[in-house]
């Protein structure tokens, strides 16, 4: 947003940090079967629509089916890429989620409710195909940080798009890491950027489309249990309308898990997960058993 503007060479540097660390660590992947580039949705030359794909990391021989964690990455709605969470899909397969790691289509070629879209196709490939993977598809969660946290929540609280692909919403639980777009609307009332601007081609440039593109909008009584974690320090735009999601969300859930981690920047609200023993993990896996 405005005054959330990731530096990417920041995130891509912490990246590639991580994945050294990866790399040295002999045994981070033996006990994890990883499947990559498997399409979600096919390409189509009628309708421009690019080929979606995703990655998939799984408990090695698995005993029972296990919990999915389906994660939608973070980059300003403009950019991002699955291959770059690796490190991510590896921590949740050791510790015993099959976790599904997606890509979708960006701006300015695609608008927030494409994106959103095509992250309701992947939840639904994951459904019909995931038991192959060991993968229980009763126990679907998905969780994203930054610009994949609106998305994620998105998906959750509007039935809209499952009801499209004429499924019901099989979400069981979705996890915030520092979520962006919570309230786009306040957002962009506040900002009146002028057209072109990277989130009007994301957003339109109408108002009535900023609220249905923000979840603050659509919590409803049904919606699927909630974890949310924002930085401490974060974005100005990420923290108000965080906290403006939450206080909403207490007309429906008297006490919302919700925890600000005090100190931790937006990109080190998604970095933190390259250390296994971060309690995030514990927090997390807690979350999905309840």
């Amino acid at each position: 947003m405005n005054n959330f503007k990731v530096p990417v060479s920041q995130l891509v540097c912490s990246l590639l940090l991580g994945a050294l660390f990866v790399s040295t660590s002999g045994c981070v992947f033996r006990r994890v079967v990883r499947t990559k580039d498997l399409a979600y949705v096919k390409a189509d030359a009628a309708t421009r629509k690019a080929e979606q794909r995703l990655n998939i990391f799984a408990p090695r021989k698995p005993k029972e089916l296990k919990n999915v964690l389906v994660f939608i990455h973070g980059g300003r709605w403009n950019s991002g890429d699955k291959d770059q969470y690796d490190f991510f899909g590896n921590r949740w397969a050791r510790k015993g989620v099959v976790t599904v790691i997606i890509d979708y289509p960006l701006s300015p070629q695609a608008s927030y409710n494409q994106m959103a879209t095509s992250a309701a196709q992947a939840v639904q490939w994951v459904q019909q195909n995931i038991r192959q993977y060991g993968g229980d598809p009763n126990r679907i969660f998905v969780s994203g940080h930054s610009a994949g946290g609106h998305l994620a929540s998105l998906i959750s609280l509007r039935n809209e798009y499952f009801d499209s692909l004429q499924i019901k919403n099989p979400i069981k639980g979705t996890i915030l890491i520092d979520a962006a777009g919570l309230d786009m609307y306040g957002y962009l009332q506040e900002q009146g950027f002028e057209d072109g601007h990277t989130y009007l081609k994301t957003f339109t440039a109408n108002p009535q489309e900023w609220k249905k593109a923000s979840p603050i909008f659509h919590l409803h009584e049904n919606m699927p249990p909630m974890l949310i974690y924002r930085g401490g320090s974060t974005y100005s735009s990420i923290e108000k309308s965080t906290e403006k999601f939450v206080s909403a969300l207490k007309n429906y859930v008297p006490r919302p898990r919700y925890q600000v981690q005090p100190g931790k920047g937006h990109i080190g609200m998604i970095t933190q997960f390259f250390f296994t023993w971060n309690p995030r993990y514990d927090e997390i896996l807690r979350f999905m058993e309840e």
